[in-house]
């Protein structure tokens, strides 16, 4: 299924729906579609409304690609995959940062290569940042990667004005959350020998970074 396909399809009135998810779908598939090249099962940390995994899915068809969020979420996420089914799609795991470090059913059994998380970072608060790098670390094995997406503060200060306002709208509903430094988030990322190894550039001044394992 090609983008218009799916977009000509779709009755977004009666699905759950995430503007952010449609405006980033098209630079994100373009980064994974060469990063993902030689890999075979993606696990997605944060689903969310579930249209980045019916999207992506179609495109790598190459690859499983399991999503997962905490359960309030799945009702949403099943509903996208039961309007836009894929064969390597599959349904969400319950992961939940706050409880425990792995979803629960099945993970242990599956041998995730990627891990891939879109629009988290800024909403999680940071102990919950710490335990999803440490997850990471903990399942992905040499050279799998851990793919990051969403807006990034850089030495120290926001990038543009519009990240700032941003930040702040974000901490007003919740002190926890904001937009992350990225330097404090590769060196949390080292501390699971996790390198950062590419960084690219997308639109909205997001950014989307690749981890490798190292060891």
């Amino acid at each position: 299924m090609n983008n218009d396909d799916l977009n000509n399809k779709m009755d977004v009135s009666a699905l759950p729906f995430s503007q952010a998810c449609e405006n980033n779908k098209q630079p994100i598939l373009e980064v994974l579609q060469t990063e993902l090249q030689g890999s075979n099962h993606v696990l997605e940390i944060g689903s969310g409304t579930g249209q980045h995994s019916v999207y992506f899915a179609p495109h790598l068809a190459h690859l499983k690609w399991q999503t997962s969020d905490v359960t309030s979420n799945h009702r949403h996420i099943v509903a996208w995959h039961d309007a836009y089914p894929a064969p390597n799609l599959y349904p969400p795991l319950t992961f939940d940062l706050t409880i425990n470090l792995r979803p629960i059913n099945g993970q242990l059994n599956t041998p995730y290569d990627v891990m891939f998380t879109a629009n988290t970072l800024h909403i999680i608060g940071w102990n919950l940042v710490k335990n999803l790098f440490a997850l990471a670390g903990d399942t992905l094995q040499k050279d799998n990667k851990l793919i990051v997406y969403g807006p990034f503060n850089e030495d120290g200060d926001y990038t543009n004005e519009g990240n700032q306002r941003f930040d702040a709208m974000l901490r007003a509903g919740n002190s926890d959350s904001g937009i992350r430094h990225k330097e404090e988030v590769v060196s949390l990322a080292s501390e699971h020998h996790l390198q950062l190894v590419t960084t690219y550039a997308m639109p909205a001044n997001n950014q989307l970074l690749v981890f490798q394992k190292a060891k």
